[in-house]
């Protein structure tokens, strides 16, 4: 086929309603790390086992294993034949577009081209749209739990995409517990405008248990919402009802550990996570959650004194701490902030400052992340600088990057509150610091009040003449309405 063609045949695959044409790129997620999670997905998720083989095809095309892929995509098409014998085809959309993708990348037009062939059969009686797909609730869907595994910057999109697929099948489980799970995380950061309505999630968990009374991973994500809101009672039994499931499911283990955690019986929550961990021993979340409850019981220690040496038990549980820690973003570099800003943090606890650096620096450097995770590494960071090198001026500027993230997130109040206690402090015995006055103007720039942020922009350049940044914000203040 010539090269005229190949292009004419690209033209068509990006058409295409699939994996290899939604956002979640070879740079926006840690490949290695979701190989593990979706063969994991594949073997306790019954469910969504289709979609897990095909995810995993998109996956190993990326690392250059195309003959593997080939082989996820058969199993993919085997279960939905087995699954969906009177809707095959309309089924089978996500997986024939993924098929034409790997045959492209093999060099093999013919079979990609063939695939294109057996789309445009299939879409044309579905829609009145582009040839070789049709957005129906089933391929909404699928690209609803696509993007909610691939990374948590695409869970606005996910949610967008299960509200559609549930227009026109209002009483699917699936999309709905898809649309619960998106909404379960998202208010859990708290910038975002699901966390100020945080009980939308416990709405559609509800829902998904009326139509599907068995569904133990609805059960324990309603228990950890009802726990928050003081209903222990219920939420407890909810917990105990899923554990009693006869089969053992990692998922359901790992969140009704997060429940025994925040009852404070770490032990059990400790328990939980290692039966799931040797289920999925490639569990990155897993390990964090260890770690975080090795972090717990060393609290619960005390803070032991800098001069004095640790106890046993102390040197035991900063530990199993940095192992945990540390295993939860082996094969997570991009994605794994939490455990990596946790690490660090016991890094400082046990003396091991250049370790500390280290991590912070890579951290800062980082581009494409959520917001709140670029806030909690610029307070984390930044107060490392302060505290622990003494480097006021760094420690300043990671603050004053926080803050200047326009999301309103606990960390970014946290850094807000960190450089109005500094600038205060240092206007007392050095009024004329231009340094000082400047993030005063900042301050009040942020909190809308311009005559005041005008007037110390403007004494910190008396002192500093051709500082870009006083004048630059200087200009925007006098020239606004």
């Amino acid at each position: 086929m010539s090269s005229r063609m190949g292009d004419l045949l690209k033209e068509k695959l990006d058409q295409l309603q699939c994996h290899f044409t939604w956002r979640p790129q070879k740079e926006t997620i840690d490949l290695d790390d979701m190989v593990y999670r979706l063969q994991d997905a594949i073997i306790f998720a019954n469910k969504y086992q289709a979609a897990s083989y095909n995810q995993l095809a998109f996956v190993n095309c990326l690392q250059g294993n195309s003959e593997e892929a080939i082989q996820n995509l058969k199993e993919a098409e085997k279960i939905l034949r087995e699954n969906h014998k009177d809707a095959f085809e309309r089924n089978s959309i996500i997986t024939f577009g993924n098929y034409a993708w790997v045959h492209y990348h093999m060099g093999q037009l013919d079979k990609a081209q063939s695939y294109l062939d057996k789309l445009e059969m299939i879409c044309k009686p579905l829609t009145d749209g582009p040839l070789y797909t049709a957005k129906i609730p089933e391929v909404y869907g699928e690209k609803g739990w696509s993007l909610v595994s691939s990374a948590v910057e695409y869970y606005e999109e996910a949610m967008e995409c299960f509200e559609k697929a549930l227009e026109k099948d209002p009483n699917n489980t699936e999309w709905i517990m898809g649309k619960a799970t998106v909404l379960f995380r998202l208010e859990t950061f708290s910038g975002t405008p699901e966390s100020h309505e945080w009980s939308q999630s416990v709405k559609y968990l509800r829902r998904v248990l009326e139509l599907d009374p068995d569904d133990s991973m609805a059960m324990v994500l309603l228990a950890l919402k009802l726990n928050g809101r003081s209903k222990w009672e219920e939420a407890n039994k909810l917990v105990e009802q899923a554990l009693q499931k006869p089969s053992k499911d990692p998922y359901v283990l790992r969140y009704s550990a997060k429940f025994y955690r925040a009852e404070g019986a770490v032990e059990k929550a400790v328990n939980l996570l290692k039966q799931a961990l040797e289920l999925t021993p490639h569990s990155c979340f897993l390990h964090h959650q260890i770690g975080i409850c090795y972090n717990i019981k060393l609290n619960k220690l005390g803070n032991r004194n800098s001069h004095s040496p640790a106890t046993q038990q102390q040197t035991e549980l900063i530990s199993q701490c940095k192992y945990h820690f540390g295993k939860a973003f082996e094969c997570r570099p991009r994605s794994a902030i939490r455990p990596m800003l946790d690490f660090a943090d016991i890094c400082i606890r046990s003396g091991e400052h250049k370790k500390a650096e280290g991590i912070y620096n890579n951290l800062v450097k980082l581009e494409g992340i959520r917001p709140e995770n670029m806030q909690q590494i610029c307070l984390q960071a930044g107060s490392f600088e302060l505290y622990q090198k003494g480097s006021e001026l760094s420690a300043i500027s990671l603050f004053v990057k926080g803050v200047k993230i326009e999301y309103d997130s606990r960390e970014r109040k946290m850094c807000k509150e960190k450089l109005e206690k500094w600038a205060d402090k240092k206007l007392c015995y050095a009024p004329r610091d231009s340094k000082a006055l400047g993030v005063r103007g900042l301050l009040y720039q942020l909190d809308g009040n311009k005559s005041k942020a005008i007037e110390y922009f403007g004494k910190a350049l008396e002192i500093d003449h051709e500082n870009e940044e006083y004048l630059c914000a200087l200009s925007k203040l006098r020239n606004r309405d």
